[in-house]
């Protein structure tokens, strides 16, 4: 311990120990006082004659200041303990000027006020000088700082005045120092050598600081100093504390050492006090047993461990191999390099035809559009021609006023041209041995030749015009084959970056322009209209689909989705748009088109985007229901002659609006069972067709119109045998049946009975068929409820 500490002192920084100025503050009063007054005058007087640096000259006048002002203060509190000899007033009376004389050279301040304080203060310095001459530190002070005797300052006065009286200047010779405190002085005692106004001394530097102020510098500086001197005291004590702290680890260790050997070498002595279970051969070979089973565990578990790591070994290795027998990284490079420009290719140029697509897209929409309000305009303003004609024949029969019927010239031109379609179609009908058609149920879509010409003239430009689009461009950026054959080469090279890649989500957006190409004739509401899958987009994307499984053998591969992606965001909008705008629900043959083409879209690829495709449909049957649904009510003796205006007039809208219930019906299975009943049964079947028939005449044809309506019902509303009771939303139609089996059977159409009874059993009104067969003893017609 001690031969460290030796060597640790041996090795700690030197102290250095700065030398306190003489003129401190924090020196004690006798420091500070003046020289002793038996000091001779030619050590006194050598001071001021000798040549100072300019930094020493500088300070000292500062620091004498302050030695003048504490040592005033000392000899003030020295005077009271020195008993007031009077005769020791006379003896520091040269103290008192030697004081004076300190102030005069060094202050050299212009200020009466620090002038007034330098002599109160000298004259209190005048009892601590006295007192304080002895001392050993007052002749080193006094040999430091050298203050002149009175003869010197009374020899600088003098020369001072005989340069002011002779040469009218004042030196500024450094060794001849006065201070303006002895010039007031001589001046206050000689008021003739007082200078005048023009020969007083003009400043030509910054004013001293006063006496405050320099007590401020001062204490601000000797703070300074002792802030450093408790620093570097503070370093050595942190320096020496290491040192021990270090010293007192290295012996604890070295105890701690002695204490393990010491204690390694005892002897376990065996205590016999203590005593054991008797052991047997079944206990040892128990614990043996429990032994064993531990190790055969641990074993187990060991090659378990084992297995796994001959197991990762291998696929360390496998996956080594393949890494090796990749393609190197310039290979890599070099391919995706090339996709990135194929892709930034692709993209460039479908940017730049994509305006032309929307051009030619709006196109044949507007074609089309203007075809489909040319039908609607035409069959909404018959509708109204012909109703008002009727209307004025009505009119002209209640008032029996004879002569022709005025009517202007373009309703009657309307009224013959629709005769006319109505005679090519029956002309046609006949050619087809069509007899079961029934007037009213015509689509009535027949334009004349030269619109028909013309409008095929503007679809083939249109469709020129397409052909143009891509002629200038390579097969592999409008090819939708070849371009999935890039993307499927990438697929099969490098899977991982391919998927990380999110290529499944870019690819839909990329080939939608050139979709929409091909479906720029496509016609969802045309019979013979191409299938969506039948298309070569179509196929191309199910068999890009299909390897895409094949190769990645996962259940949940991203690539599946790309087909439903397509359908989402390039059919399903193309399929809405013909429903809001072309789309004519009394069409049976683009209804029944549409239904194909949306089944396939709705069934097999079902997504969110289908409800915005159903609410469109449902919006345009509502429309269609509101608009083109017309059913007038005459005069039953208008319309019992089968063959008047006003009868025709009547079945043709009957049998039309009996056509829409029939295409809204043709929905079950896409839509909701109760939207469907809502829109067949409450709207059409209740409130337009009911009304018309509960108007006419019974007979046979009120039967075979009844028995149309039952046979458009969906045969799943009624599937349920254990059901009695038809749908709430056909009460108001069973209720006419049953009125009507009421009038029949009091006929001579009482044969017509037993459709009545099978139209009930059909709908599932078994109740009300077997109260009406008990009331009237129809006991032939149980048969048929029984079979059901």
């Amino acid at each position: 311990m001690r031969g460290f500490l030796a060597s640790a002192m041996s090795q700690r920084p030197k102290r250095t120990f700065r030398q306190r100025r003489a003129d401190s503050s924090d020196s004690d009063g006798g420091k500070e006082s003046c020289t002793e007054p038996g000091a001779p005058e030619g050590q006194a007087a050598a001071g001021p004659t000798e040549e100072k640096p300019p930094v020493e000259a500088a300070r000292r006048p500062f620091r004498g200041r302050k030695r003048v002002w504490a040592s005033s203060r000392r000899a003030a509190r020295a005077a009271p303990s020195a008993g007031g000899d009077p005769g020791d007033q006379g003896d520091t009376k040269s103290d008192s000027e030697n004081a004076l004389l300190e102030c005069r050279t060094i202050d050299l301040s212009t200020d009466e006020e620090d002038g007034t304080h330098h002599s109160s203060e000298s004259k209190d310095d005048q009892s601590s000088s006295s007192n304080n001459s002895s001392s050993p530190e007052e002749k080193t002070f006094s040999s430091i700082v050298r203050i002149p005797d009175a003869t010197f300052i009374q020899a600088a006065r003098r020369r001072r005045e005989l340069a002011r009286t002779q040469e009218d200047y004042i030196s500024l010779d450094v060794k001849q120092t006065s201070t303006i405190c002895g010039v007031k002085k001589n001046s206050d005692e000689d008021p003739e050598s007082e200078p005048d106004d023009h020969e007083e001394r003009i400043p030509f530097t910054l004013k001293l600081q006063t006496l405050r102020q320099r007590m401020a510098e001062e204490t601000t500086a000797r703070n300074e100093e002792t802030s450093e001197e408790s620093q570097e005291d503070e370093n050595q004590d942190i320096w020496e504390q290491q040192q021990m702290r270090k010293a007192v680890k290295m012996m604890e260790g070295r105890d701690i050492d002695l204490s393990h050997s010491s204690e390694s070498q005892k002897v376990k002595k065996f205590d016999t006090s203590i005593s054991f279970q008797p052991v047997n051969l079944e206990i040892i070979k128990r614990q043996l047993n429990t032994r064993l089973t531990l190790l055969q565990d641990t074993h187990r578990s060991h090659l378990r461990e084992y297995e796994k790591y001959i197991q990762d070994v291998k696929s360390s290795k496998s996956t080594i191999q393949n890494l090796e027998n990749s393609s190197n990284q310039a290979l890599n490079y070099k391919f995706y390099k090339s996709m990135k420009i194929y892709v930034e290719n692709l993209i460039d140029c479908l940017n730049e035809k994509i305006i032309s697509i929307q051009e030619i897209e709006s196109s044949m929409h507007a074609l089309r559009l203007k075809q489909a309000m040319t039908f609607m305009k035409r069959r909404q303003d018959e509708l109204k021609h012909e109703s008002t004609y009727l209307q004025q024949l009505s009119r002209k029969a209640e008032t029996s006023t004879n002569g022709s019927l005025a009517i202007d010239e373009k309703t009657q031109w309307i009224l013959e041209e629709m005769e006319s379609r109505r005679a090519q179609r029956r002309q046609a009908r006949v050619l087809s041995a069509n007899c079961s058609h029934e007037e009213g149920t015509s689509s009535d879509d027949e334009l004349p030749s030269a619109e028909m010409t013309d409008f095929q003239k503007s679809q083939d430009d249109i469709l020129q015009d397409c052909k143009k689009i891509f002629e200038d461009v390579h097969d592999d950026f409008c090819n939708i084959q070849n371009i999935l054959l890039k993307f499927q080469q990438w697929r099969e090279k490098f899977p991982d970056s391919y998927y990380e890649a999110f290529i499944s989500l870019c690819i839909p957006k990329l080939l939608n322009p050139l979709i929409r190409i091909q479906l720029i004739d496509w016609n969802p509401l045309k019979l013979d209209s191409i299938g969506l899958k039948q298309m070569p987009w179509f196929t191309s994307i199910e068999e890009f689909v299909d390897s895409s499984v094949e190769d990645s053998k996962k259940e949940d591969c991203s690539d599946k989705k790309i087909l439903a992606a397509v359908i989402n965001k390039t059919i399903i909008p193309r399929l809405t748009d013909f429903v809001e705008f072309i789309w004519d629900p009394l069409s049976t043959s683009q209804t029944t088109s549409l239904i194909t083409h949306c089944k396939m879209v709705l069934e097999e690829h079902s997504t969110c985007e289908n409800e915005g495709l159903l609410k469109s449909i449902l919006s345009r049957i509502k429309k269609a229901i509101e608009d083109d649904v017309f059913i007038p009510l005459y005069p039953k003796s208008a319309v019992e002659n089968k063959t008047s205006p006003h009868s025709k007039f009547q079945e043709r809208q009957f049998w039309s609006g009996l056509k829409l219930f029939r295409n809204t019906l043709l929905w079950n299975g896409l839509f909701p069972d109760e939207a469907l009943k809502e829109l067949g049964l409450g709207k059409l079947l209740n409130r337009y067709l009911i009304i018309a028939l509960l108007n006419a005449t019974p007979g046979p044809d009120v039967v075979k119109k009844c028995s149309e309506i039952t046979a458009c019902l969906p045969e799943k509303w009624f599937k349920n045998p254990a059901i009695r009771t038809s749908i709430p939303q056909l009460e108001n139609f069973i209720q006419f049946l049953l009125q009507f089996a009421h009038k029949l059977s009091g006929s001579e159409f009482r044969d017509e009975v037993k459709e009545i009874i099978l139209i009930l059993v059909k709908i599932k009104a078994l109740n009300q068929a077997e109260s009406f067969i008990e009331e009237y003893h129809l006991d032939h017609l149980r048969s048929l409820i029984k079979e059901v």
